[in-house]
């Protein structure tokens, strides 16, 4: 099979720039806009594959260096990757694992060189190289691998985020040229896609210097990071829409972090094409599910002796079979039963509602769609 786009537009919205399209994987074919759950040691917390599959869930996403610090990296790799080893049919991504090497019980600093932090289960020093974190995400076998980052925080200083812009772009440099020599015996269809990921935090002008620098490397796609951290609304989209403005159509867009409804849906409007979080199972877990009618606490006690679904307009399994009442009992109580309902749910919801987002597309009618969904989710 010859690869001749991996990423091609088949509808564009008539009133945005919301558009879908098919990105082109080793794995195979999957349409675009899509959620990804984050499957951080290859498994969404309390769902299987088989029930990722039933919700139809087009992608996940897993963490290469948590996965590489529990032997995952070389027991994963003995199964051929990380799709046969979770028995998931869908597409594998994984993240360089950057974020978490910044965490301040870890890090120690980062050079031009790379990333030195502490292994958290032994003290031992680290050294993440993008050599390595490349070599590392082609071990685990995912269809599409990020980019070693610097990861900036919201509250850094300019000065600090225009360093990490420098590192980013220095390091993705590397993860290309290195990512291309460990493939380049191996047919363009079987080859695992590389994204850059963009940073510059909530200036432009760094924004645009990051993205300007990463399309001189011509990755697969493109993500956008450094999102999920503090920023307002406005200071997220304001920096979509100028870095969209920037990249080119045939590229896929990535907005990392991002898992609440309505900040996908207005993600989507601007022209993006992917998304991750692990919000939408975190707070299943914690009793904030989401619902037609916006979001439901289910912990408060109006849903005590609730005989009622989460969502009446919901066709899920868990809509279908359980009341709030006992969804409610059991996430009071700690047990694995009410977050995994919990977790269906928000999974099930958020998928419908992107291909519902898609049949707008189709339709040209997506503005009127995220209009509803928005007053829906007022608070």
């Amino acid at each position: 099979m010859i690869i001749k786009e991996t990423f091609k537009i088949t509808h564009k919205d008539k009133s945005t720039n919301a558009r879908i399209g098919i990105l082109q994987t080793k794995k195979g074919k999957i349409e675009t806009p899509f959620f990804m759950p984050v499957a951080t040691r290859g498994s969404v917390k309390t769902l299987d594959s088989q029930e990722l599959e039933k919700i139809k869930v087009p992608a996940v996403i897993s963490n290469a260096l948590i996965l590489s610090l529990r032997e995952g990296e070389t027991i994963v790799n003995e199964f051929k990757g990380i799709g046969k080893f979770m028995n998931y049919k869908g597409v594998n991504f994984t993240d360089s694992g950057g974020f978490q090497m910044y965490s301040p019980s870890i890090y120690l600093k980062s050079t031009k060189e790379g990333v030195f932090f502490k292994n958290p289960l032994n003290g031992e020093k680290i050294l993440m190289t993008p050599e390595k974190n490349m070599k590392m995400q082609l071990d685990i076998g995912s269809e599409v691998a990020m980019c070693l980052d610097s990861m900036p925080m919201y509250t850094h200083s300019k000065k600090e985020i225009e360093d990490a812009v420098n590192k980013t772009s220095i390091w993705a440099k590397r993860c290309k040229i290195h990512h291309d020599s460990l493939q380049k015996n191996i047919p363009k269809s079987k080859r695992q896609l590389l994204f850059g990921i963009i940073q510059g935090g909530k200036y432009e002008d760094l924004r645009e210097i990051s993205t300007k620098q990463l399309l001189e490397l011509d990755f697969d796609g493109y993500s956008i990071g450094g999102f999920g951290l503090g920023e307002t609304i406005q200071e997220e989209f304001n920096i979509v829409k100028q870095v969209k403005s920037l990249l080119p159509e045939n590229k896929p867009v990535y907005l990392m972090g991002i898992g609440n409804p309505v900040e996908i849906l207005k993600g989507i409007e601007l022209g993006v094409d992917i998304f991750d979080s692990r919000m939408p199972t975190q707070n299943a877990r914690r009793g904030t599910l989401f619902t037609s009618e916006g979001k439901l606490r289910i912990l408060r006690e109006n849903c005590k002796f609730s005989p009622e679904p989460i969502d009446k307009n919901c066709n899920c399994f868990v809509c279908k079979n359980y009341s709030r009442a006992f969804i409610r009992y059991q996430l009071i109580h700690d047990e694995f039963t009410g977050k995994k309902l919990a977790t269906y749910h928000n999974i099930y919801y958020l998928t419908k509602l992107i291909e519902t987002a898609k049949e707008k597309i189709r339709q040209g009618k997506f503005q009127e769609f995220l209009k509803e969904v928005e007053e829906n989710y007022k608070e």
